[in-house]
C-alpha cells in the first residue's frame, strides 16, 4: 500500500459502515491487516471472518449468524449484552438482504464478513460470490448498520 493510498484510506474511514466494507473488500491477508490497522487508528473495533453455504434449507442463514456472533464475541468487538447482540443481529440481517435480494434459491455463497463498531454504531459488511455453478460466479455485497 503506497503512502498516498494509505492517506486516502485513513481519511475515508469515518464511520463503522465504511470501516466494515473496506475490510470485507480486502483480498489478501496483508491488505486485511493493513486496513485493520487503519480502522483501529480511527477508533473502531473490528473483526473479519468468512462463511460459505447454500441459500436453500437456511444453511447460509444459520452459518452466518453463528459466525458473526462468535467472531464478534471472541474478538471483543461486542460484549455479551442484550444491546450489543441485538444490534449485531439486526445489522447482520440488513447486510444479508443486500446479497440475497436476487440470488437463486439453490445458489452457493462464499462471503467475507467484516464487523466494525464505535461507541454507538455497529456495521456488518458482506462481500463475496454467489453461483449456481462455479462458472457462473457473481460478486455480491451487503451492508447493515445499526445503532447500539
Amino acid at each position: 500500500m503506497t503512502d498516498c493510498t494509505r492517506t486516502i484510506m485513513e481519511n475515508s474511514v469515518n464511520s463503522s459502515g465504511v470501516a466494515a466494507m473496506l475490510l470485507a473488500l480486502t483480498q489478501t491477508i496483508y491488505d486485511e491487516e493493513r486496513v485493520k490497522q487503519i480502522v483501529a487508528k480511527n477508533g473502531f473495533k473490528a473483526v473479519v471472518t468468512e462463511v460459505g453455504g447454500r441459500t436453500s434449507f437456511d444453511d447460509f442463514n444459520e452459518k452466518i449468524n453463528r459466525a458473526v456472533i462468535g467472531a464478534s464475541l471472541n474478538s471483543g468487538v461486542i460484549q455479551k449484552t442484550t444491546n450489543d447482540i441485538h444490534a449485531l443481529i439486526h445489522a447482520t440481517e440488513e447486510a444479508k438482504k443486500g446479497i440475497l435480494v436476487s440470488v437463486s434459491t439453490s445458489a452457493n455463497l462464499a462471503m467475507k464478513i467484516a464487523v466494525a463498531r464505535d461507541d454507538t454504531w455497529i456495521a456488518v459488511a458482506l462481500f463475496g460470490k454467489s453461483a449456481l455453478h462455479y462458472m457462473t460466479n457473481h460478486d455480491r455485497a451487503g451492508l447493515g448498520v445499526m445503532h447500539i
